[in-house]
């Protein structure tokens, strides 16, 4: 059964546009970087860009496009497993969409395993939707403007001046590039908080086929 359900859709959709704004409010309230649609869309954009260089259909696009929009709404709930709650949230909102199972189970799976803590590339577009959403580091997420109380999260967000995701010109790697401004935080403190984040992309690059490489300041660490 073909579906209706679109990545315009979901970003018209008013519920769903809620429970991004809520998600975020929460975890600002918790001194979190931001969460809400710049995040989401950037995640969509990565996710379907992996998807659509390595060959994959227009419609598997379409739906890594819809779980990146959607895979943070868990935090609404609570930070602690949000990615189980929000993949169950998705489910609730999607089948009364009349999205058909075989979408929705591609959906919250991916959404439901994109936290470095407990999740695992199952399909294709949770892989590209992990690779989204842990490469989204930059200034711009910040929302302390007091450089004083920074803490980790912030010193590392903050340093980064610079990020991109891109394949190699053979496409056999997936390329974060990175441009640190040391002064701020060092490329320690990044994989301090980082590392496992980046683990998870490696093994999600291998599910998709490809290596996964980071270059930090010109310099390949990864």
């Amino acid at each position: 059964m073909a579906s209706i359900v679109t990545y315009k859709y979901i970003k018209q959709n008013p519920d769903i546009m809620e429970y991004i704004r809520r998600a975020d409010s929460a975890l600002e309230a918790q001194g979190y970087t931001e969460h809400s649609f710049p995040h989401v869309e950037r995640v969509a954009q990565v996710a379907s860009m992996i998807l659509e260089t390595l060959g994959y259909d227009e419609r598997t696009v379409e739906l890594a496009k819809i779980a990146g929009m959607m895979h943070d709404i868990g935090n609404v709930i609570n930070r602690i497993d949000h990615a189980q709650s929000g993949a169950v949230m998705a489910f609730r909102l999607l089948d009364n969409l009349s999205m058909p199972a075989s979408e929705i189970c591609s959906i919250i799976s991916a959404i439901g395993n994109h936290d470095e803590g407990t999740g695992l590339p199952l399909n294709a577009i949770s892989a590209a939707l992990i690779i989204g959403d842990k490469t989204d580091v930059r200034r711009s997420r910040v929302r302390n403007s007091d450089l004083l109380t920074f803490d980790i999260h912030d010193r590392v967000n903050y340093s980064v001046e610079y990020s991109k995701v891109s394949f190699s010109e053979d496409k056999s790697s997936i390329i974060l590039e990175l441009q640190i401004d040391t002064k701020l935080s060092s490329v320690l403190e990044y994989f301090e908080i980082f590392l496992n984040r980046m683990l998870l992309c490696k093994k999600a690059s291998q599910y998709l086929g490809v290596k996964f490489e980071m270059i930090i300041n010109g310099g390949t660490v990864l």
